[in-house]
Order: structure tokens, then C-alpha cells, then sequence
């Protein structure tokens, strides 16, 4: 391709509305453009990266057994009434009318549409197992949209579904997946790693994560570096100590505490209890009812926790006017050891079981309680975990310090169980002629954050550092004078021509060749190759020429010199020793 018979609209600062490096970079870069909040304009060169990813996904997802398919984009409301999700993902559907009234969904994934075909094509187990997959627009109603690809509304995803017999040979479908994630990201010069997940929505009782580490990634992993363990900070947990045991005293004694509604406060002279000494209690609505959730003074509640636990649909804080004629007293002053209604569930945190001599509010504005013993005064309905670990806590399998780091997703696998098979009567006839449902699973890649993380991961101040497997093209060639008649144009039109021709001889692969034949000074080819990331840049000016060399220089590395032969050898066999020392490495070119 020659720079001016496409569209490559470099900038030379990024919009305001642009948060972090890759967003800015995609559209520095004419990469992508801005239509409306959420919503992206794939240019040329954008769109051949795209297509990159989506083409090792492709391959991957082939190699793993998985057969492509396309389900449509418009989906009628009854199949995700039917699952429950209408109500649950009801935040993110965008919802639509036809001319007659009838109202549509747009995707925003395919659980239900792939389970509705398994239904009605799967009869035995002899068809079994299957996984389906499609690369397709999605869409979800974020309301606030962010950070370019990284939360659109409309965005790419790879989603897969497997389906099987027995909840061992869905596990061994899982298995697979996981594997093909890994060679995915792998080749698409990602540094990604799987981490614990908690299955939200989807549902499911089994998922990782794979992550890309970055620092304005929106999500958190903790984990740690000297057994691997790693989990979302939703489902993370580690083996810090439950809160000390002391004497407990006779009953619970109430002292007043006026002005006192923090843990802060009461930490503070004439008060003195320790954050660790207090009982923090917290009143959620969750599916439209009241429940009490008790955490140690100096944890944070981690409310995807709260939803796994307790099987919550959706929870949300209690507001001042919900908390009062529930517990006769104002946020500030709350507990759970009297007037607590009887139907109102008590959830405790697992760090507090066996505590004594704590404080806690006495459900009467002004006051609070001490010499609280958890197990003898409070009725809990049931301990689970429910904290947010924070870093240096110890690893609940090696006992070291856990790290936190913020992360990029990239990549989602469940193991999802019956859930949906069985409301959407995804059934089989076993070997023995009963019928049972298929054990499933979903797989999910958002090809389109899996761009913007590539360009997250791999940049500096110049512009994008494409790995060479997903760059718009690898090589760009920049001659200084473009005349047709200049020696500098006749070498590149030469170099152009032959270059791609004798490296897919030798190696099988593809290489993408740009011939940069602007009329511009080379200041600003040479700053536009940087900004696009061309792994390598082949410049030919007047002082190269006199001494029969052109300029390579890799994107990251010096210049190099190579001498220019008849048949141009040399420049051809300079990118096969690169591809060589790049595969004897296990590294990118």
C-alpha cells in the first residue's frame, strides 16, 4: 500500500476527551475516530490491525476444535425473559422497537440465541461435545463510556459456548479454551495472565480471567510472586488471621457516644477502640429486602462478594429514610445485637467469627456497645467471606505478601454448569435413553479492547510499538525524494515489489509492505512512522545511496546499514535473520 492511496490522518496532539495513552494513540495515530460516546470509526489501518487480532483468535479457536458460526445481532426479549437475564442485565440492554411495536434486544452476548440452537439441533449424545464461536459487534448501554475501546458501546467480541455431556468433559472443553487463550494473547505479543474471576451476570461456578497488567487498567488483581496465585480483587482472598480472641465479659455494656458516627471517630480520645476492635455494620437492599452485613471496623465490604454469597440479584446501600424504621437509629449508630428484626438476614464476615470484647453500635442514635461477644449476642444468619484484601496481607496458599496491581481484561472463560440449558431446554438423550441437560460453557474476547491493550502495553513517548504479528504493516518504507525519476523512488518502488514477494518465499507468512510516497519533509515521515509503530522503517535518502546502503531501523533499536546488491539479497535476507533470532528467542521480531 502507498501512503497517499489510503487515509492515515496522524495528529499531532490527542482530543481532551482522551484519558489514557492507547486511547490517545488510537486516535493520534489515525487509527480510529470518534462518531459519538462509546461509538468508533475504524480507519484504514485501525481496521487491518483488527482484522489481525481477529485472525489469530480465528486460528486459535479452529485448532481448539471450535466451529464458527454468525447469530444475529437482534435478538427477540422472550429467550432472555426466559433465562432471567432480562431483569438482571436490564442495566445494559439496549432495547428497540420495530414499526409494528414489537420490541427487540440488541446482543450484548449470545448465551441465550446459541442455547435456543442447541435446543432445537441437539438431540444425543453422539452429537456431543460442540463449541460454537462468532467474532461479531456487540452491544451494551454503558453509561458512561470511557477510555475509547476499553468501554464502548459497540464493540467486537469473540464468544464461544461449549456444550457436553458430563460436568468432567465440560471441564476438559474449558481446559482447552483456557489453552487457546493463552497461545492468543501470546501471539498477539500480549503479556496476559489468567487470574481467579467471579462470574457476575454470566453466571456459572467456575471462571478466570486474563488480564493484561497496566496501570489504567480499570480493574485490580492481587496476587502473588511466589506461588502464582492470582485473583480478581472481586474474588480474591488471603490467609490474614481472624480478629484476636479476648475475655469476654459478662454481657454487652452500652456507653454514650455522642457526635460519634465513624470509625474514625470512635478510634479517637476519650473513645480509643481500635478500628480492629469495632463491628462495622452496613444495611443493603438487596432484591428489594433489608439484610445486615457485619465487617471488622478496618475491612471494606466487597459487594461482588456480597451478590456470590448470598445469591443476590442486585444490592445497593440502604438510604437514611430505609434505615430508620428498620433499626430505630441513623447510620453511625447501627448493630445488629438489639431490635434487630427477626426476618432480616445478618450476614457476617468470616474474619469476625470467634470475636469478643468488640463495640458496636446500639441501634440508638448517640450510643454504641462494648464488650460485644459476635457468637453470643448477634444472630447471624450466616458467615461467608465478604472482605476486600489489601496488599502485604499474607497468600492464602503460600503465606508470602500478596501484591496489588491494576490490570487491563482481555479475555473471559466460565464454566457455566446447566444454568441455561436447563431454562432454555438444551437437553440430550444419554447412552442410557435419559434426558439431561448439556453442561456448558462461554468464552469471551473483546477483540476490540484487545487492540487499544496491545497499544497500552506496547508504546513510548514516539507513538505505538506494534508487536510485529498485528501491525497494520510491519514495514514502512521512506524514500527522502519522491520524484519518480529520483534514485531514492526507483529503489523504493524496487524495494516495495520484491521485499514482499521473496519473504513469503522464504518464510510462508505474509509481510505488509508501506511505501511512504508523501511529498513531505522527512522530520515529519520519519515522526508519522514512529506515532504509527512500524516494526521497521527502511529510509532511503542522498548520503545512504553515495554509499550503496539504505537505512533499517527497527522501531525500538539503532539504525543498521545494509548495502544495496542487484537482486536485493541483502535486504530480503536482513528481515529473515530477524524473524530467525526472533524465533530462536520465543520472542516477536
Amino acid at each position: 500500500m502507498k501512503w497517499t492511496q489510503t487515509l492515515v490522518p496522524t495528529l499531532r496532539e490527542a482530543p481532551n476527551d482522551a484519558e489514557i495513552v492507547s486511547h490517545k494513540l488510537l486516535l493520534r495515530a489515525g487509527l480510529i475516530r470518534k462518531l459519538a460516546g462509546g461509538v468508533y470509526t475504524f480507519l484504514p489501518l485501525g481496521l487491518r490491525a483488527l482484522r489481525k487480532v481477529e485472525q489469530i483468535i480465528r486460528e486459535e479457536m479452529d485448532r481448539a476444535g471450535a466451529v464458527e458460526v454468525l447469530m444475529p445481532a437482534l435478538q427477540p426479549p422472550e429467550i432472555w425473559q426466559q433465562s432471567g437475564r432480562y431483569e438482571t442485565a436490564s442495566n445494559v440492554l439496549f432495547k428497540l422497537k420495530d414499526s409494528g411495536g414489537r420490541e427487540w434486544l440488541l446482543s450484548p452476548t449470545a448465551e441465550e440465541v446459541i442455547t435456543t440452537l442447541a435446543a432445537n439441533e441437539i438431540n444425543s449424545y453422539r452429537q456431543l461435545p460442540k463449541n460454537f464461536y462468532q467474532i461479531s459487534l456487540k452491544f451494551r448501554d454503558e453509561i458512561r463510556p470511557r477510555f475509547g475501546l476499553m468501554r464502548a458501546k459497540e464493540f467486537i467480541m469473540k464468544d464461544a459456548y461449549s456444550f457436553d455431556t458430563t460436568d468432567e468433559n465440560a471441564m476438559a472443553s474449558y481446559r482447552k479454551m483456557y489453552e487457546a487463550y493463552t497461545r492468543i494473547f501470546a501471539r498477539c505479543g500480549l503479556k496476559a495472565f489468567p487470574v481467579e474471576a467471579d462470574t457476575g451476570v454470566i453466571g456459572g461456578n467456575y471462571s478466570h480471567e486474563f488480564m493484561v497488567p497496566a496501570e489504567t487498567g480499570e480493574n485490580e488483581v492481587a496476587f502473588c510472586e511466589a506461588c502464582g496465585y492470582a485473583a480478581n480483587i472481586e474474588k480474591a482472598t488471603s490467609g490474614i488471621p481472624k480478629t484476636a480472641a479476648r475475655d469476654a465479659g459478662a454481657a454487652a455494656e452500652k456507653f454514650a457516644t455522642p457526635g460519634v458516627v465513624t470509625i474514625e471517630a470512635l478510634s479517637k480520645e476519650p473513645y480509643k477502640v481500635p478500628a480492629n476492635r469495632q463491628i462495622k455494620t452496613l444495611i443493603y437492599i438487596a432484591d428489594s429486602q433489608p439484610i445486615i452485613i457485619l465487617i471488622r471496623g478496618d475491612d471494606q465490604l466487597n459487594e461482588t462478594k456480597l451478590l456470590a454469597k448470598t445469591g443476590a440479584v442486585a444490592a445497593r446501600p440502604a438510604t437514611a429514610e430505609e434505615i430508620v424504621p428498620l433499626l430505630g437509629a441513623k447510620p453511625g449508630s447501627l448493630g445488629a445485637v438489639v431490635n434487630v428484626p427477626a426476618p432480616v438476614p445478618v450476614y457476617a464476615d468470616e474474619r469476625l467469627r470467634g470475636a469478643n470484647d468488640m463495640t458496636t453500635g446500639a441501634n440508638e442514635d448517640g450510643f454504641h456497645l462494648k464488650s460485644v461477644s459476635i457468637e453470643r449476642d448477634i444472630r447471624v444468619t450466616a458467615w461467608f467471606d465478604l472482605r476486600t484484601v489489601g496488599a502485604g496481607e499474607p497468600c492464602g496458599k503460600c503465606g508470602k505478601a500478596l501484591k496489588i496491581r491494576r490490570a487491563i481484561e482481555v479475555g473471559h472463560v466460565f464454566k457455566l454448569g446447566t444454568k441455561y440449558s436447563e431454562k432454555l431446554n438444551a437437553t440430550f438423550l444419554d447412552v442410557d435413553g435419559t434426558r439431561k441437560p448439556c453442561v456448558m460453557g462461554c468464552y469471551g474476547i473483546g477483540a476490540t479492547r484487545t487492540l487499544q491493550a496491545i497499544i497500552e502495553q506496547g508504546n513510548d513517548k514516539d507513538g505505538v510499538v506494534w508487536p510485529w504479528s498485528v501491525a497494520p504493516y510491519q514495514v514502512c518504507i521512506t524514500p527522502l525524494a519522491v520524484a519518480p525519476e529520483s534514485p531514492a523512488m526507483q529503489l523504493a518502488e524496487k524495494i516495495y515489489a520484491v521485499l514482499p514477494e521473496r519473504f513469503k518465499q522464504a518464510t510462508g507468512q505474509p509481510m505488509d509492505v508501506m511505501l511512504d510516497d508523501r511529498d513531505e519533509r522527512p522530520g515529519v515521515k520519519f515522526k508519522d512512522a514512529d506515532l504509527v509503530g512500524f516494526p521497521f522503517r527502511i529510509s532511503i535518502g542522498e548520503k545512504s545511496l553515495a554509499k550503496g546502503e539504505v537505512e533499517i531501523k527497527p522501531r525500538t533499536g539503532p539504525v543498521e546499514f545494509v548495502k544495496i546488491d542487484d537482486d536485493l539479497k541483502n535486504v530480503c535476507d536482513y528481515f529473515l535473520a530477524k524473524m530467525t533470532e526472533a524465533a530462536l528467542a520465543g520472542k516477536q521480531p
